[in-house]
């Protein structure tokens, strides 16, 4: 199942710190097959990931040891997500 983490940006100085660490767990969990796509917002507010887990709960903590939202640069809200099988004819 896939779940979709947007993580808008709280404190800005706190975010550009931990941002190496972010993308560097990020592309961890990439080669793990355990995200999907991740990628910032246009604004630079914030951005999303869409995980790839077999549970909300696995998912939450997967979202939760981001260093972004551990350190509390940024803040989570997690959606379970069903794309949709395009085309829908």
């Amino acid at each position: 199942m896939l779940y979709v983490a947007f993580l808008p940006i709280i404190d800005q100085e706190l975010n550009a710190k931990v941002r190496p660490a972010h993308l560097e767990y990020l592309n961890d969990l990439y080669k793990q097959d355990k995200v999907f796509m991740a990628g910032p917002f246009t604004d630079k507010e914030g951005g999303l990931v869409i995980y790839k887990a077999s549970s909300l709960e696995e998912a939450r903590k997967l979202a939760e040891a981001d260093p972004v939202v551990a350190e509390g640069a940024r803040t989570l809200e997690l959606r379970e997500w069903n794309p949709l099988e395009l085309p829908l004819t």
